[in-house]
């Protein structure tokens, strides 16, 4: 992979960090990163270590969780805010990464965790699969 695929591939992905909730498809990323959507998927892989789609999934997931914690919003109000479109596929996506249901999370005490610093928290509260390390 080229220095110029990485850049190529950091815009595509930082274009998920900051559209999150807005309706992006493969194919619109991939022209994004001047690449066809199955390259795209094979190289944002190896530059990352997770598929596109995953990637975009679990910073929903993280916007979801901190939207739970303020407790404010209902759950198909957080699935909505988040840009998912199926409270099945939210859901099912939520316990998979955080391990309880959203409604379980929203539900919880987070006093806990609120004298620890924002900067400090989102790297101990991301989202992750099962059996992956923190990310450093």
């Amino acid at each position: 992979m080229t220095p110029e695929d990485l850049v190529r591939l950091r815009r595509a992905r930082d274009r998920m960090n900051r559209e999150y909730a807005e309706p992006l498809d493969m194919a619109s990323l991939a022209r994004d990163a001047l690449m066809s959507p199955g390259h795209f998927q094979r190289s944002f892989r190896a530059a990352f270590g997770e598929t596109p789609y995953s990637y975009l999934m679990t910073r929903r997931i993280e916007r979801a969780k901190a939207l739970l914690r303020r407790g404010d919003l209902s759950v198909t109000e957080v699935c909505v805010a988040v840009g998912c479109t199926s409270l099945g596929s939210f859901s099912s996506r939520f316990t998979e990464l955080v391990g309880q249901t959203p409604s379980a999370y929203r539900a919880r005490s987070h006093e806990d965790g609120a004298v620890i610093p924002a900067c400090v928290a989102r790297t101990f509260t991301r989202p992750r699969r099962a059996g992956r390390p923190l990310a450093p």
